[in-house]
């Protein structure tokens, strides 16, 4: 595989060192660092840095991010986020490793080709979200998920942004922005209970300034 880093110009380097350095700062600011939430958030920035510029590196790290999270998620009882990175986003994640590996543009190396979505994608797609969001919702509600209408909310948003990856859709980014939004308020959700979590909160901020830049990248 080529360098995944070669691709970028001066002002990713300088968005994606900022973004590294805010990250970081902000998990220092909180006071006890947690280990696991800061490798995670650097893991993060760093595969949405990536995924902005169509590299195929992205997916690995996000392989590596599913399972950062998700262990975050289970210290918190969000069995929502748990189950849904885990269990959907983490093999979506391998799934679009595949594809945008078989799929990359040659004259951009390791970069994937983008793919126009049909019709028939979207309503394939829209029918996916209802089904796979009515299945976790019942699994969320059986386990008594905290905040569960935003936890469900974070399924279906995070299904459809991980769909849309796998598709290789430069709308990708939007999904992921609509996820982020949701996953702000649920850790400043989880924040008032414990401040621990605030930099996690923090974190999804930065992502979805990234998703933004990911998708009119």
């Amino acid at each position: 595989m080529n360098n995944p880093f070669a691709s970028m110009r001066a002002r990713d380097w300088a968005l994606w060192l900022g973004s590294l350095a805010v990250v970081a700062v902000s998990n220092f600011l909180g006071g006890d660092v947690d280990p696991l939430t800061l490798i995670a958030a650097l893991t993060g920035v760093t595969a949405l840095m990536l995924a902005a510029k169509g590299q195929v590196f992205a997916q690995y790290l996000m392989i590596v991010f599913c399972l950062l999270y998700g262990a975050i998620s289970c210290r918190f009882r969000y069995w929502g986020e748990m189950l849904t990175y885990l269990g959907m986003s983490l093999p979506m994640a391998v799934w679009s490793a595949v594809t945008w590996r078989r799929n990359t543009a040659h004259e951009a190396g390791s970069a994937m080709a983008i793919r126009r979505l049909t019709g028939r994608d979207l309503v394939l797609l829209v029918l996916a979200t209802v089904a796979v969001t009515a299945l976790f919702g019942w699994l969320l509600a059986a386990l008594d998920t905290p905040n569960l209408g935003f936890s469900i909310l974070s399924v279906a948003t995070s299904f459809l942004a991980a769909a849309l990856t796998m598709l290789r859709s430069s709308y990708y980014g939007l999904g992921y922005a609509a996820n982020d939004i949701v996953l702000v308020v649920l850790w400043v959700l989880a924040s008032c209970e414990d401040p621990a979590y605030i930099p996690v909160a923090v974190n999804f901020g930065i992502f979805l300034f990234h998703d933004f830049y990911g998708f009119l990248s």
